[in-house]
């Protein structure tokens, strides 16, 4: 499956060099997984939008726009949806012009093949970038990832699949495409992310329904060390769903009861 791009509705891929998403980072993203022609909890990702949209004081009708361009547009069986809302073209500097109109662009590819890493687990480890506290722009899905493309980029190793990265002060934040979880004597615990980090659909939607199941759930701050003494570790995001986490540096882990009953929790969500 080749990759389809609509710009403001029109099927196009170029945009104009001027666009501040282009030159700051001025916008917002979500990725979204298609299967049977559905975009999976689209309705979260678009609330998800929403909010950016208000933190970065951004008009709320672009996402409306957006939405009327993605309803007719027929999804695939299965691939990726991207959807992506810039603040629009500008002149130079920081200032925001009060005549800007907000690019919407919606693009289409295939969905990658992840092998059995659901099923066997993955190896990861810790990397030596730490994220920046930034309160004003932590949780959202933000256009500018910087610290999450060198956290990627400090291996090269393909049996490595996730990486774990701490913040400023040393506590665990979060993958650099994922979000993660630990559980030690039955509880559930992951950073609670108010100060770093994106706040995953998947995570979200994981930590209401592992609570249901009467599993204590913690958000806060942790050391690695904690996570180290875990019994089992996984991570989650809105393509790989939950990937167990078996080796992390030196560190081995089981694939237990809670990580699979995260995944049954995330299937029976998309037959909804």
């Amino acid at each position: 499956m080749s990759v389809t791009c609509w710009v403001n509705g029109l099927v196009q891929s170029a945009v104009d060099v001027r666009d501040r998403g282009l030159a700051y980072g001025d916008g917002l993203f979500e990725t979204i997984k298609v299967l049977d022609g559905r975009a999976l909890l689209l309705d979260r990702h678009i609330l998800r939008m929403r909010e950016g949209a208000h933190r970065l004081a951004l008009p709320d009708d672009a996402i409306d726009l957006l939405l009327d361009e993605l309803d007719v547009i027929v999804l695939p069986d299965a691939g990726v949806l991207k959807l992506v809302v810039t603040r629009g073209a500008g002149g130079r500097g920081y200032a925001i012009s009060e005549d800007l109109q907000p690019r919407r662009i919606i693009m289409l590819s295939a969905l990658p093949d992840f092998g059995a890493a659901a099923e066997q687990g993955i190896k990861s480890r810790i990397c030596d970038l730490r994220l920046g506290l930034n309160p004003a722009l932590a949780g959202i899905k933000h256009l500018n990832r910087l610290e999450q493309v060198m956290a990627r980029n400090e291996w090269s190793d393909p049996a490595i699949r996730e990486g774990i990265v701490l913040d400023y002060e040393g506590y665990v934040a979060e993958g650099t495409m994922s979000n993660v979880f630990w559980v030690k004597d039955g509880a559930l615990y992951t950073p609670e992310l108010s100060r770093c980090g994106v706040r995953g659909i998947a995570r979200n939607l994981l930590l209401e329904r592992l609570a249901e199941q009467t599993i204590p759930v913690f958000e806060g701050n942790y050391t690695p060390d904690q996570l180290f003494t875990a019994d089992e570790v996984f991570v989650s995001n809105s393509l790989i769903d939950v990937w167990p986490v078996t080796q992390l540096g030196t560190h081995l882990f089981e694939v237990g009861p809670v990580t699979r009953l995260a995944q049954e929790l995330l299937e029976q969500e998309y037959k909804v």
